[in-house]
């Protein structure tokens, strides 16, 4: 098949090199324009078109699909399939039927649950016990088509971005899998049950945001959710910090009070402790906790507050 691959962040480059590794004939990679990001707001590349320059593969990377010269210029591709994942523009409806087979997504959920910005987060927020990914057909909607395969896998004690790699990796080969039966015309397309929708908005940072009257289970699963657009963070000693991964703690610690362990933070919230495992200090890289805690050193009589 000749396809047309769209996608911009990591989780979009295992099932591109999935692709390429396939034999597949990859006609075109597009993605999200550079972007400014870091301390000196320098262009940086989508991680899929350093992924795509690795593999030798033409990149267009325009602002939007809906100038008559961007489609005109898919049109010209003559893909036979579309593939997306985690692309980030919406594909208009003359995009869509560029492709002789349409194109297909692959979602980082078990639809119809968590359509959407952030599947991911979303999930461990929700306290959900599995997630996984679909490969669906796309429409005009968000995340609305069928799918025709879906994976699964049990979240457990997975920070948000664990998962995500997981996911890109299950993701990859579950596109594999559904290739050929779309090739041959074959594959067998399951609607979506309308009655068990959710919607997966954008995570922003309060609905990380840490407090001492969160409960235990709240505190992890916010933690476990925390991703460099919503990080969640709090003040320890006066000390910004934000907090990458945690399990629940079995010290006595009062609500808002702070102890340490010798591979743990420990955080006091309203029915218990959290033992924070991985830490990012403002203006440092991440750490073990337990590191961070030894260049502290003292600790004693220490409280911690949200972050604003």
């Amino acid at each position: 098949m000749r396809i047309v691959f769209m996608g911009t962040p990591e989780f979009a480059v295992p099932s591109l090199f999935a692709l390429s590794a396939s034999g597949a004939d990859i006609a075109c990679v597009y993605t999200r324009p550079d972007a400014a990001s870091g301390r000196g707001k320098r262009l940086r590349a989508p991680a899929v078109k350093l992924g795509a320059l690795e593999l030798g593969v033409t990149v267009r990377q325009p602002a939007s699909l809906r100038e008559p010269a961007e489609l005109e210029a898919l049109e010209l591709l003559q893909p036979d399939l579309i593939v997306v994942a985690a692309y980030g523009l919406i594909l208009p409806a003359e995009a869509l039927g560029t492709a002789t087979s349409g194109a297909v997504n692959v979602h980082a959920s078990l639809l119809p649950r968590w359509r959407g910005a952030a599947p991911v987060q979303r999930a461990i927020l929700a306290g959900d016990e599995v997630t996984g990914v679909s490969v669906m057909r796309m429409e005009q909607g968000l995340d609305t088509g069928p799918y025709c395969l879906q994976v699964s896998t049990d979240i457990g004690d997975k920070t948000a971005a664990a998962l995500t790699r997981e996911l890109a990796e299950v993701g990859a080969q579950a596109l594999l899998a559904a290739l050929p039966a779309i090739a041959d015309g074959s594959v067998q397309w399951h609607q979506q049950d309308p009655g068990r929708v959710t919607y997966a908005e954008k995570v922003a940072k309060a609905d990380v945001q840490m407090d001492p009257s969160l409960t235990r289970d709240e505190a992890q699963r916010r933690i476990r959710a925390s991703m460099p657009g919503a990080p969640c963070r709090v003040l320890v000693g006066g000390r910004g910090l934000t907090l990458l991964d945690a399990v629940a703690g079995t010290a006595r610690v009062l609500p808002g009070s702070v102890a340490a362990t010798d591979e743990a933070l420990v955080l006091g919230v309203a029915d218990g402790t959290v033992e924070v495992a991985r830490v990012k200090p403002d203006g440092k890289g991440e750490m073990e906790a337990s590191a961070w805690v030894r260049g502290v050193r003292d600790l004693a009589h220490t409280t911690w507050e949200r972050a604003s």
